[in-house]
């Protein structure tokens, strides 16, 4: 089944995240980043695309950007966790 999640971003320069997962595979098929610095953001998403989201958290999570606690990586895998827990 394919499943979308829409995050909204915190400390970031990007403002959200939606992510589209095969949750059948738990692979995430899709993502798209609003705002932020856009070709980080594109290499995000198109690094991510076909990558298992447990995989995805454990790389990502806990990245800083710029000391403010958090990143647009560390925000997906946060948006990752999000997505897991509904």
């Amino acid at each position: 089944m394919i499943k979308t999640y829409t995050h909204k971003c915190h400390g970031t320069c990007s403002s959200e995240m939606i992510l589209t997962v095969d949750t059948e595979k738990n692979i995430l098929v899709d993502l798209k980043i609003v705002n932020g610095c856009p070709g980080n953001t594109r290499g995000i998403c198109e690094l991510v695309k076909g990558m298992n989201i447990d995989d995805v958290y454990s790389r990502l999570n806990g990245i800083d950007c710029r000391n403010r606690g958090t990143s647009c990586p560390d925000q997906l895998a946060k948006a990752i966790k999000e997505f897991k827990e509904l």
